[in-house]
């Protein structure tokens, strides 16, 4: 190996076109392409001894070499069969096709580069690939695109990820080499995948609106459109005859009065399986509910032309992670002029999953690995695969719960993820006991009936369990080529449309009682069992819940989660129930990944966590990050801004992540660097003394108010209107429309408007005084006041909000005083 490797690997870049390893210099920062590279593992903070990258390119790849030791060799590892063994040609050890076998050296040489990866300088981004090199036969090639360097699995999948000598023949083999060396990026398909999925959309939008201004009911539209996609889909990998619907929707543009009769009557037959005239073909059986319905509505050429265009596009490349919610928006009137911008990256929600659900299983896959390996090397071949088998066996029985699933893009990434991650298994199987240990596996892999979700829309719910079969089927044709055994689809029914929170008698409609709605025996419904849960509820804060749910659904709720403050983010609710199962006893729950506001550790959302973990049976977050950009936003719309967590059971340490920089948050490629820290995590995610324990020191008494609190929007005006209103006629005015600053007027640029202040006028002297005013109130405020929960918010309806008696004597004959922001990201305090 030391003599070969970087021959090998010089040469190699002669013939992939790459410049060849710099020179390195005794300044270890400037390596950032060489042989040798030195890196210093770190433990517990302090340096642990160091070592050396065989080849390193900053910002690409680790390499480690190794040179496979053949078994009739003086160095040959007992009980290892030969990497590659003799072909009856000599010197034909590793090509393609030959059988593999166990291999410790290259398992070790992998970890290995993980190592190395994680040891290298913080201001290095982790390499988007490890490269593993028997020298002269064969690199193994894995890529985490994550940035985060926590999930290297096979790159592109399991079938191609190891390049033998003899396939660099292929130009499309050495490009993809030539990339990873030059612009590694370039290669993660969910970049390339965006702006298509992105084209697509846009055509079902089209199509949706012109239905819908023709009167079709939305839902209709809805699952006629999937079913067209599905259909496209199933052409592209050849579930159904190569082009043939894109040849039907082409016949059906000079004769659209044919289109639903030809389409229905293939749907029907897709269904049941069968001759379809329609494309004159066989067709197989699908089934699974989607097709049960072949109801084909009626287009216009011009309809059938954006269908025909939709169908053109390569089915197989669409991104599932964000075509879910690119088609509800598509299917949304009111979310259609935002199509294409707002949906959130799939490096986004890969965190959360990683974190939550493959960080587990990984760790023990890690461990079953090291006891195969004793097996193997003991003699004890059949011992190792049956090792190997049971936790095939567990990953395909493991459960993953989204509560408030949507469309399931958290589902399909922790789909897609762990199918890699039985890549791994399965390759191992393979290498200890040949094709034929995989023969008695067929059907039996990870597929959607692990993926469960809860979702309240009906639509978003049949979107979902599209987007998990779309993406299940990408990933079998990607490995297996040929197609799955019939019916192609399954009612699974994992996702269940109902609400996550709370069920009453009646439901899902309330009940209405003396012309009021009611919800009669409010209850929290079952939770399907999981071994992970994932995902993000709504956003809906503390101070809305009432004006977006309703009056009486909201007073059920509370009544329901009576422990939790009213106060609190409705994502909390979510958050209580899933710290509730995660400490059940006999709860299979092993973690739970949310994603919430990031007014998360404000006081009333706090409280929710902090009373998990201070519990007699405590969670603990084991990683966070407060405050983290979540939908992708147009240069006109500020981007959502969130919280991620992730908690276990017991007492344990967490890893804390603060963004320090970001870049790029309207593209496809958003850019994040993390500040990392390691400790407990506090319920406000800090790390350290936990300050939200201090107690109020009563020297502070009166140092400070929260201000003025405004409640209706009514009291807000221009100076322009103030003007229309009285100010600088009515005698007195002006000590009651006065300049009104928020928290955003402080800290960006002011809106310059002014708020009708009140305060110790009755009704009657308002109406005497200042009649326009009073009528300007009447109009817009007095309405919304009525329907006030609050008796002196009713009754006291021409006065802004909470009157903060205290403030206005304190600040009497102050020429100025301080002021800050209560909930702001930094500090500011201004006169």
């Amino acid at each position: 190996e030391r003599a070969n490797y970087a021959l090998f690997l010089t040469q190699l870049c002669g013939v992939l076109g790459v410049p060849t390893p710099e020179p390195a210099g005794a300044n270890t920062e400037r390596n950032d392409y060489v042989f040798e590279r030195m890196v210093r593992f770190q433990e517990g903070g302090e340096s642990a001894g160091h070592g050396r990258i065989d080849l390193y390119k900053r910002g690409c790849f680790v390499l480690e070499a190794k040179q496979s030791r053949q078994g009739d060799q003086a160095k040959a590892i007992p009980g290892q069969e030969a990497l590659f063994p003799e072909l009856p040609e000599a010197g034909q050890r590793g090509r393609r096709g030959a059988r593999r076998g166990w291999d410790v050296l290259m398992l070790n040489a992998r970890r290995q580069a993980e190592d190395y990866a994680r040891a290298l300088p913080e201001n290095h981004d982790w390499p988007p690939f490890i490269l593993v090199c028997d020298v002269g036969h064969c690199i193994e090639v894995f890529a985490d695109f994550s940035g985060r360097g926590r999930n290297y699995t096979q790159f592109p999948d399991r079938q191609s990820f190891r390049i033998y000598l003899e396939d660099l023949r292929d130009p499309a083999v050495r490009e993809r080499l030539r990339l990873i060396w030059t612009d590694p990026h370039r290669l993660d398909p969910t970049k390339r995948a965006a702006e298509a999925t992105r084209a697509i959309a846009r055509r079902l939008a089209e199509v949706s609106k012109s239905l819908e201004q023709r009167g079709f009911p939305p839902e209709d539209v809805a699952m006629f459109l999937m079913r067209c996609l599905f259909t496209m889909f199933a052409e592209d990998v050849e579930l159904l005859p190569k082009d043939s619907f894109k040849q039907l929707l082409d016949r059906c543009r000079d004769k659209p009065e044919n289109f639903p009769r030809l389409v229905g009557h293939l749907w029907e037959t897709m269904n049941k399986g069968g001759f379809a005239i329609a494309i004159e073909a066989d067709v197989r059986r699908f089934n699974g509910g989607l097709f049960a319905s072949n109801t084909a509505l009626p287009l216009h050429r011009e309809e059938i032309g954006e269908l025909y265009e939709a169908a053109r596009a390569d089915w197989r490349a669409v991104e599932p992670a964000i075509f879910g919610t690119l088609l509800e928006q598509a299917l949304e009137p009111k979310a259609r002029r935002k199509l294409g911008a707002h949906y959130t990256p799939r490096a986004y929600v890969e965190r959360v999953v990683i974190a939550t659900v493959i960080d587990p299983l990984r760790k023990d896959w890690e461990t079953v690995l090291s006891t195969v390996e004793r097996r193997k090397t003991g003699g004890d071949a059949a011992g190792a695969a049956r090792l190997v088998r049971d936790f095939h066996d567990r990953l395909c029985a493991t459960r993953v719960l989204d509560p408030a699933c949507g469309t399931g893009n958290f589902l399909y990434v922790a789909l897609e993820l762990m199918k890699r991650l039985e890549g791994e298994v399965l390759e191992a199987l393979a290498d200890l006991g040949g094709q034929e240990s995989l023969a008695a596996l067929e059907g039996h892999t990870v597929d959607p009936h692990q993926f469960l979700g809860l979702e309240v829309n009906p639509r978003a719910a049949a979107i979902a369990e599209l987007v998990l079969w779309i993406g299940y089927l990408q990933w079998h044709f990607r490995i297996k080529g040929g197609a799955p055994a019939e019916p192609i689809l399954r009612a699974f029914r994992n996702i269940q449309v109902t609400d996550a929170l709370m069920i009453w008698d009646g439901y899902p409609v309330p009940v209405v009682v003396e012309g009021r709605e009611t919800f009669p025996h409010p209850r929290r419904p079952d939770w399907p069992t999981a071994e992970f849960i994932v995902g993000n509820p709504p956003f809906i804060g503390g101070k809305d819940v009432r004006a977006r749910l309703g009056d009486a659904y909201v007073e059920a709720l509370w009544k329901l989660y009576a422990h939790i403050n009213t106060s609190a983010d409705f994502v909390m609710y979510w958050w209580d129930r899933a710290a509730e199962l995660l400490t059940r006893k006999g709860s299979p729950l092993r973690r739970f990944g949310l994603v919430t506001t990031n007014s998360i550790t404000q006081v009333f959302n706090r409280r929710v966590v902090a009373r998990h973990l201070e519990a007699k049976k405590p969670v603990s977050l084991i990683a966070a990050v407060p405050d983290h950009p979540w939908t992708k936003a147009t240069k006109d719309a500020a981007a959502v801004r969130i919280a991620m967590m992730v908690a276990e059971a017991g007492k344990r340490t967490g890893v804390l992540r603060e963004v320090t920089a970001e870049s790029g948050l309207d593209t496809d490629e958003p850019t994040l660097a993390f500040n990392r820290r390691i400790g407990s995590i506090n319920a406000d995610f800090t790390i350290g003394a936990d300050v939200t324990k201090a107690k109020e020191l009563r020297a502070n008494d009166a140092l400070c108010s929260p201000g003025m609190k405004l409640h209706g929007a009514g009291f807000i005006v221009t100076p322009q209107e103030a003007e229309h209103l009285g100010l600088g006629r009515r005698d007195g005015l002006e000590a009651h429309i006065r300049p009104y600053r928020n928290g955003r007027d402080l800290t960006a640029r002011s809106r310059g408007v002014m708020v009708i202040d009140l305060f110790g006028l009755e009704e009657a002297e308002v109406r005497s005084r200042f009649p326009e005013l009073y009528q300007h109130l009447l109009r817009t405020v007095k309405v919304e006041r009525d329907k006030n929960n609050r008796e002196t918010y009713r009754r006291f309806w021409w006065l802004f909000g909470e009157p903060r008696r205290e403030l206005r004597p304190a600040l009497a004959g102050l020429p100025r005083y301080i002021a800050t922001v209560e909930t702001a990201k930094h500090r500011v305090f201004q006169f």
